[in-house]
């Protein structure tokens, strides 16, 4: 490793700063979806899948209509459908949760390059503008980042107080909640369990589709395959991370996205770090937090959902 004489400038700082709001951006989508899905009871593990679905019709529909408002939703369309898949076969058929959705990732990644492959040399763009506040744009430094972002980072934070409220303070919350605690007693109480889980699932699916459409339309802007690129992973780290709530996923969000940030914002620093090694950063991070969470779970209650994993079928309650 060689350390150059750092240079750090106002320019380099903020670019690392923006940088940082757009992954954060995209992992707390994809995680604020797995976060519902688990709070249900149901690990999906076909993050990576439902993105890279997203990303491919995202751009496709953002292209072909001029508009990246039509590629994001048609990207959240997808997610959600392709998720259907996962609920159906795990939910309402009762197959091995991550056995299905290992198979989605496999599936949503084959296919989206299927898809996407006359597309990957398409020069057309359809891309997000960035949105200034007026007024608070104009702050030095601060309205440069927290400011003037891509309109989809404010719809996330939206429908992170959306889904906070939600879970916290609504019937339906408190039943989403308790069929991912103790089905049995969800269903005794009234409560659909296979309805909630499914819905819950395809809710998550959209949102993890709506994460690979702006990753398409804004933070890359293009198709290619591989775009993904491991961070549906992250997202689902990010979920434990942040103890299933979604605000220390929103947390988590930025930490994570800072170190993604970090493979494209280094050099402006004037730092020479072997590119191999930045980008190992999430991941290694990944790992970490994995690891220490499992060593202080055996000193404490977990706080994942009781039955998280776990099938619930009628007829053997």
């Amino acid at each position: 490793m060689i350390l150059a004489e750092l240079t750090i400038t106002e320019t380099a700082v903020i670019g690392l700063f923006v940088a940082t709001i757009q992954f954060a951006t995209l992992l707390f989508l994809a995680g604020l979806g797995e976060t519902i899905s688990e709070r249900a009871g149901v690990l999906n593990l076909g993050v990576e899948g439902m993105m890279a679905i997203g990303a491919v019709f995202g751009f496709i529909g953002g292209v072909e209509s001029g508009s990246p408002w039509v590629g994001l939703l048609v990207g959240t369309i997808a997610g959600g459908a392709i998720a259907l898949l996962h609920a159906t076969a795990a939910v309402a058929l009762g197959a091995d949760q991550v056995v299905s959705g290992l198979a989605l990732t496999m599936l949503g990644l084959g296919l989206a390059d299927f898809i996407g492959d006359d597309y990957t040399s398409d020069p057309r763009r359809a891309l997000f503008a960035e949105v200034d506040i007026p007024g608070l744009s104009d702050i030095r430094i601060v309205g440069d980042v927290l400011f003037s972002a891509s309109p989809v980072t404010y719809m996330a934070i939206v429908l992170g107080v959306i889904a906070w409220f939600v879970l916290n303070r609504t019937s339906i919350g408190l039943g989403l909640r308790a069929v991912g605690q103790s089905a049995s007693t969800a269903d005794a109480a009234g409560h659909s369990v296979v309805g909630m889980r499914m819905g819950a699932v395809v809710v998550g699916g959209a949102l993890a589709g709506m994460s690979g459409a702006y990753l398409s339309t804004f933070v890359v802007g293009a198709w290619s395959v591989g775009v993904t690129a491991g961070r549906g992973w992250i997202a689902v780290a990010l979920v434990i991370f942040g103890a299933w709530r979604p605000g220390r996923v929103a947390a988590g969000a930025l930490l994570f996205g800072f170190t993604l940030a970090l493979q494209s914002r280094l050099q402006p620093f004037g730092v020479n770090f072997s590119p191999i090694l930045v980008s190992m950063l999430p991941y290694l991070l990944t790992v970490g937090v994995l690891v220490v969470i499992s060593i202080r779970a055996r000193n404490q209650p977990s706080p994942s959902p009781a039955g998280l994993g776990i099938p619930y079928r009628r007829e053997e309650r």
